[in-house]
């Protein structure tokens, strides 16, 4: 078998791993299918002399290729982070981590797209695939302690802002329902004690670029928003839990998600993105 046969079945064996690897890194699945393509090209360019781990060699090309067009994407710089940062310590047990991991659904891709590149990679390969950081170190061009650190930061992001175990879905449909009615009569004081104090309203890239600010913080600011401009919120169904649209023409152009929390709504995840729209498959209700 020649040289490129030989590649290609390698290639084929991990695959879907490897598009795992992609479609969480860049929360689209014909992205992710143009870094599979991407990466395959620079395997057979390069070709594979003296790989002993072909899975994890495979793994580090693809995070390449992503992290490449996560750059590309994004507009807002990177912060640099420091070498002398100190080792963060484990914040959580191994069970945790992975019904932390697990727990990474549809809403929380709007989270992973608030964090820089290098964070984001540096979280999905160590976190959800299970990559030591002596080996994404060298594709963010940092040392395994500040990839660790990096992790460790998108780590707290994402569990602020994820799906909490055992959250109660009717519980959680009543706190939206009471909010949406709150915003049709531009209800401020009723908004504000149905909302956390340190609650965060987000909006993905696409929103960003329409004009709408990345993040607002705290109860009085986000409540503010919805009170002057909430009117034009539709209840709906949003990946299966209670939320809201807003609609142009009959067209759904914007979804809004929510994360519930002791009766208090701790994050509202604003989606104006036309993949993300289809995977939420938002659904308008009557009210």
């Amino acid at each position: 078998m020649d040289e490129g046969n030989w590649l290609a079945e390698r290639f084929e064996a991990h695959r879907p791993r490897l598009r795992a690897v992609a479609h969480r890194m860049l929360g689209s699945a014909a992205e992710a299918d143009d870094a599979m393509q991407e990466a395959w090209l620079r395997l057979s360019r390069s070709g594979a002399d003296g790989v002993e781990n072909m899975g994890g060699w495979l793994t580090t090309i693809v995070a390449r290729v992503c992290l490449d067009l996560l750059r590309s994407r994004q507009s807002r710089r990177e912060e640099p982070i420091g070498e002398h940062l100190p080792e963060p310590a484990s914040d959580a047990d191994p069970e945790q981590q992975a019904l932390m991991a697990d727990s990474v659904g549809l809403a929380l891709l709007v989270v992973l797209d608030t964090l820089t590149p290098a964070e984001r990679l540096a979280f999905v390969l160590h976190d959800m695939f299970d990559v030591p950081f002596g080996q994404i170190a060298p594709v963010i061009d940092r040392s395994p302690a500040a990839a660790r650190q990096l992790a460790s930061r998108a780590r707290r992001r994402v569990r602020a802002a994820g799906p909490k175990p055992g959250v109660d879905p009717v519980r959680q449909r009543e706190v939206v329902s009471a909010f949406l009615a709150a915003s049709r009569g531009g209800d401020l004081a009723a908004l504000v004690a149905l909302l956390d104090p340190d609650v965060a309203l987000r909006t993905d890239p696409e929103g960003v670029r329409l004009g709408v600010p990345p993040e607002i913080l705290g109860a009085q600011a986000v409540a503010s928003v919805f009170a002057e401009y909430g009117d034009g919120a539709r209840p709906a169904l949003v990946g299966g839990f209670a939320g809201a649209v807003w609609a142009m023409g009959g067209q759904i152009r914007v979804a809004y998600v929510f994360t519930v929390a002791d009766g208090a709504i701790t994050a509202i995840d604003r989606v104006a993105n036309r993949e993300r729209l289809r995977e939420l498959d938002p659904v308008m209700l009557d009210g």
